[in-house]
């Protein structure tokens, strides 16, 4: 069976956050002087970091390569206080592009860590944003990543137990565990559904509604991208064979030997021209019709950071608090 058909899923790529976390490393580097460091990726996407290097941007791992008085960009992951503390000690101007869904979540551990909560952090041990909600209150939490570790966690108090999840994780990834916890502890203090990314959600639906057709499934993002990787296992869930890329250059003309009908999608973090060009790739294989099947329209934004705001009012945001001795 030829490949003649090629369905776009939509929603796809870019979410509000990684839109606003480009966004704040672009303005940071027509407003302050460089060099502009970021620490980390900025998101989790090999294009989108080469692109912001290019227009200047400096990346380092940690904040110990930064010099003392630059200006740093925390990443849309978010990152602990001990970080944050780091910063003021380097006299660091800070600008946070830490996705508002992530903040959301470190406001909620701590609140509930202050009323003696224990907290249970579905998510993946060594991702970034996992590592920064754990280091807010690392004596309230504990990481459950799977089904089973849901059924041995222990806690001092079971009456006294919230859950909170990593936010590019959807209500599809967490619902075996939370129904595991909820039957452990009856109690159980569950996030509303505000909490889950909006974006992963639409995404892995949309996967689902292409998968009813597309015989094969292409996702675009890295390899490091945590909500790509799960588009690619919900393409799997749904009996088709799925591909996680970087880019057109990683296609495999033989993965669509047997399939009339590819689907394409992208993760949070991928940029929409990488869709393009594989749509492009496609039609060259042999592809002569392309679809776009959209389930919802999103029409979230989230505005920028405070410093970047006071530089649009034409006003510095000045030396970081920890050069007037002001905590965190």
């Amino acid at each position: 069976m030829p490949l003649t058909k090629v369905i776009l899923a939509k929603p796809r790529g870019f979410c509000a956050g990684v839109v606003r976390a480009i966004e704040v490393v672009e303005r940071t580097l027509e407003r302050f002087p460089g060099p502009v460091y970021v620490r980390k990726e900025i998101v989790h996407n090999p294009h989108v970091v080469s692109a912001l290097r290019r227009q200047g941007a400096v990346f380092v791992n940690e904040l110990e390569e930064v010099p003392e008085g630059s200006t740093a960009i925390f990443s849309a992951h978010g990152v602990s206080p001990a970080v944050h503390q780091q910063a003021q000690q380097r006299a660091l101007r800070v600008v946070d592009a830490t996705c508002p869904l992530v903040t959301k979540v470190h406001v909620e551990a701590i609140r509930f860590a202050r009323l003696g909560y224990t907290l249970l952090l579905i998510g993946h041990q060594g991702h970034e944003e996992v590592e920064g909600t754990m280091g807010e209150v690392p004596d309230a939490i504990r990481l459950v990543q799977t089904v089973e570790e849901a059924g041995t966690v222990q806690v001092p108090d079971p009456e006294k137990v919230a859950v909170i999840t990593q936010t590019t994780l959807s209500v599809d990834d967490t619902r075996a565990i939370i129904e595991t916890l909820t039957a452990r502890f009856p109690t159980l203090v569950v996030p509303s559904k505000d909490d889950i990314c909006y974006a992963t959600q639409n995404r892995q639906n949309a996967v689902k509604a292409i998968a009813r057709e597309a015989e094969v499934i292409l996702v675009i993002g890295a390899k490091n991208s945590s909500n790509s990787i799960r588009l690619t296992e919900v393409a799997e869930d749904a009996g088709r064979r799925a591909y996680l890329i970087n880019d057109a250059r990683e296609i495999n003309p033989a993965w669509f030997d047997k399939a009339g009908c590819v689907g394409v999608t992208s993760g949070a973090s991928a940029p929409e021209h990488l869709v393009q060009e594989v749509v492009e790739a496609l039609k060259r294989l042999g592809a002569s019709r392309v679809e776009e099947w959209e389930l919802v329209q999103e029409d979230v934004t989230f505005g920028l950071p405070a410093e970047l705001q006071k530089l649009e009012r034409g006003t510095d945001p000045g030396p970081p608090p920890a050069l007037a001795g002001a905590p965190r």
